[in-house]
């Protein structure tokens, strides 16, 4: 029996979940909610390339209204729902629906607390000798600065809870500190999220991030991606959720990521096990190689963002069968395989981001790319009197797989040639590191 499946979210992680899962066959339809201009397509039961192959469709429900997505689920039979972003995670949607009786993949809010919670992420760690650096909680200005001046060491503050990716603040000097100090506990510009600041040791190096599925007892490893934050050429620019990706990277090897699912994430899955909560759905450890040794800066509890877009396409396990498995607790039955070969994505962005920028600016193009070895993932787009426009900063994330990097580059930049809006701006050194 074929199934109905739930994707919640809007962005191109999201466009690139529901595309992954209506491949299996396993799958008869998929839902979006909210979705965007690209999530929706009818049956392809031909499918070559990258072509989508089950028919998907907009549901126009927020993905933090909760009580809307059980309802629509009960009703709508489904089979499987997916949480794309962190904040329906942390709001506890994954609790809401195990009550309700519905299967869904991802951690419950307990366990999104590794994300949700800088606090939380650190003491745990330190509990279960998960290595990161040295850090000190704090909930009032006077006595995080009495730990900052004894710290003695060039310091990164962090804003406790979630602030949409913007409240790290990497200091290079103790005057800089200070000032972050003050912009977190005192003038309040991350809101709640800065209710407590974490003041953690600057650490030097490389970084790297691994994902990895989980079903409350396994860890099964992803391929490694290797993401450009920045918004310019040359890692110039402000920081962005990302401009571009490509998979695999060599520059974490097989040894190292066994040493990281052994010294990092089965110890995680382990030590919430320990706590009475199981951990099911992708857990993703941001982690920086230093001279002394490998140090865990941040966990995330979901998919990344772009780098899914440049995961999935090379997974040829059959994404339901995993996500079914992790819920189920036979990930240890799943045997990951993945395609030879490469993938790259480039994120095309509107004028002005990551500040502020223009909406409604309409996009051209698309419907000329002929290439089945080319997918194009919409992020901020939507359909406007049967035109698509822009709705975000970032916009479409044109991703191509290849035999190997260089003709997957070639292939997603001969597409972004073909796209146009006004002022778009994109990376045109998506692949090249130093």
């Amino acid at each position: 029996m074929t199934k109905n499946v739930l994707v919640i979210g809007s962005g191109g992680r999201e466009h690139a979940l529901a595309w992954a899962l209506s491949r299996s066959e396993q799958v008869r339809q998929i839902f979006v909610a909210p979705g965007n201009g690209g999530t929706t397509w009818t049956e392809n039961p031909g499918v070559t390339g990258l072509q989508p192959r089950a028919p998907s469709q907009n549901v126009s429900i927020a993905a933090e209204d909760i009580p809307a997505l059980v309802q629509f689920a009960q009703e709508q039979a489904i089979d499987l729902t997916v949480a794309g972003p962190e904040v329906p995670l942390t709001a506890g949607i994954v609790d809401v629906f195990q009550q309700a009786g519905l299967v869904i993949f991802g951690p419950t809010q307990a366990g999104a607390q590794l994300e949700a919670s800088k606090s939380f992420a650190k003491d745990f760690m330190r509990a279960n000798g998960i290595p990161t650096a040295d850090y000190g909680v704090f909930a009032d200005y006077d006595s995080a600065h009495d730990f900052l001046r004894a710290f003695g060491k060039p310091a990164v503050i962090k804003a406790n809870g979630l602030a949409a990716g913007k409240g790290v603040l990497i200091c290079d000097s103790l005057a800089e500190a200070e000032s972050a100090l003050r912009q977190v506990l005192v003038d309040r510009v991350f809101g709640d999220a800065g209710n407590y600041v974490v003041i953690e040791r600057r650490l030097y190096g490389r970084e790297f991030s691994l994902l990895a599925f989980a079903d409350g007892k396994t860890v099964a490893p992803m391929l490694v991606a290797r993401d450009h934050k920045r918004a310019l050429d040359g890692d110039k620019g402000l920081n962005t959720g990302g401009m571009g990706a490509f998979a695999p990277t060599p520059e974490l090897t097989p040894e190292q990521i066994k040493t990281i699912c052994q010294e990092v994430l089965q110890p995680a899955i382990d030590g919430l096990s320990a706590r009475g909560i199981r951990y099911v759905g992708v857990l993703y450890a941001g982690l920086m190689f230093t001279n002394d040794g490998m140090s865990v800066l941040e966990f995330n509890c979901r998919f990344g963002d772009p780098e899914t877009q440049v995961i999935l396409p090379l997974l040829k396990t059959d994404l339901f069968t995993v996500m079914q498995a992790c819920v189920e607790g036979r990930l240890a039955e799943i045997d990951l395989r993945w395609h030879s070969g490469a993938c790259a994505t480039v994120v095309i962005a509107s004028p002005g981001y990551p500040q502020e920028y223009p909406k409604g600016l309409p996009i051209s193009g698309l419907e000329s790319l002929q290439d089945d070895n080319v997918i194009v993932f919409h992020a901020g787009t939507k359909r406007q009197n049967n035109q698509l426009v822009t709705s975000g900063g970032r916009v479409l994330a044109v991703t191509a797989v290849g035999d190997d990097l260089t003709l997957a580059l070639r292939r997603v930049y001969t597409a972004v040639s073909a796209i146009h809006f006004d002022g778009m701006h994109y990376r045109r050194d998506i692949g090249k590191t130093e």
